[in-house]
């Protein structure tokens, strides 16, 4: 699973952010080495959370400092979206 999203997310952050395939690497920071200003990383997160079927709350996304901390976060929240629950729902 984390290679797949490594994979994925590689495609992802190189097509948005322009930039060469062999510069994603999983210590590369997404600010130093990859070049995102911070308009980029939340572009990035969107992405991911279509992407991945996830909800990132800015309170975690906010510490992807380098690939690997994203890669492991997407591995482990994937496919967990929280499913929204409304009034109607359990009406009769």
């Amino acid at each position: 699973m984390v290679d797949q999203v490594f994979a994925q997310l590689r495609t992802l952050v190189c097509e948005r952010l322009d930039i060469s395939p062999e510069l994603f690497t999983a210590d590369a920071s997404f600010i130093e080495q990859l070049g995102a200003d911070s308009l980029d990383v939340i572009d990035l997160v969107l992405l991911v959370e279509e992407q991945f079927d996830l909800k990132i709350p800015d309170e975690d996304y906010i510490h992807f400092a380098t690939v690997q901390q994203a890669v492991d976060y997407i591995a482990s929240h994937a496919g967990k979206a929280p499913t929204l629950v409304t009034a109607a729902a359990g009406a009769d």
